[in-house]
């Protein structure tokens, strides 16, 4: 058993140094998930940075619907408020910032080589360490606030994972050869960086958030598949363009403009 069981508000506000976000945190027990919390508290008026804090998630939501292997006590499972007045084509870009945000706080607190798979997941040692999840509510066709939701595996081992995830998930204790994560630490980094590289955003625009992406990225200069209406294609993944979306080059030399979906490393 490790040191770093239980996450302490003391221990994430200590490693968030300054971050105002870090003051408006809320942990919890067990919860079905924690964007659902969060999106309770941003309706009833929860300023921009609150955050939600689970030790466990019973309903633990990823992309498309997929659920989120969530154990008590062993990951970051965590939502966070979000107000940017800006338009709502702009909130895939808010995807790729907590990517880059969390990528480097993990590389700053536990020293693991993560990076980023287009458009939200880290990986490390090629099998997912984190997905991210942006949700957008809608108020008179404006955006009115978007929920980014983190899910760090910080301290799993191997026999934590069910089948289905055996041979594709991974977590910063296992890639750390068993030297468990303190978890209250790590996301108190987490916030401080969302913080940072957010107001940066609002302040330059894009092409920070594009130019640090790039350089953590572990899907450029790989050959990727893709699936549109007409099929799966294949293209080298060359950079992002002004939106955020995944730009390929086909095999006629062609660029492609992947905006939304998954993509699989070939």
């Amino acid at each position: 058993m490790n040191n770093y069981e239980r996450l302490s508000l003391t221990r994430l506000q200590e490693a968030a140094h300054s971050s105002g976000w870090s003051k408006t945190v809320h942990l919890l027990e067990t919860v079905i998930s924690t964007q659902e919390e969060a999106k309770r508290l941003a309706e009833d008026g929860a300023p921009e940075g609150t955050a939600v804090l689970a030790e466990e998630q019973t309903g633990g939501r990823g992309r498309m619907g997929r659920k989120w292997h969530s154990p008590s006590g062993k990951g970051i499972w965590m939502s966070v408020v979000l107000r940017p007045q800006l338009p709502l084509l702009t909130t895939p870009q808010l995807t790729l910032l907590a990517g880059v945000a969390v990528c480097t706080a993990v590389r700053q607190a536990t020293g693991v080589k993560a990076g980023i798979k287009w458009p939200n997941d880290l990986l490390a040692g090629g099998r997912k360490i984190c997905g991210i999840l942006l949700e957008s509510s809608l108020r008179e066709g404006e955006l009115n606030y978007c929920i980014a939701g983190i899910g760090i595996s910080v301290n799993l081992v191997s026999e934590d994972y069910p089948d289905y995830i055996q041979g594709v998930g991974t977590s910063l204790r296992i890639e750390r050869g068993g030297e468990p994560v303190d978890r209250s630490a790590l996301a108190g980094v987490v916030l401080a960086e969302l913080e940072s590289l957010y107001a940066l955003y609002l302040e330059q625009g894009f092409q920070p958030v594009r130019e640090r992406w790039e350089a953590m990225s572990v899907t450029l200069g790989r050959q990727v598949a893709f699936h549109t209406p007409q099929g799966r294609n294949e293209g080298t993944a060359v950079g992002l363009d002004g939106q955020g979306g995944l730009l390929l080059r086909g095999s006629a030399g062609e660029i492609i403009n992947v905006c939304s979906g998954e993509i699989e490393l070939i």
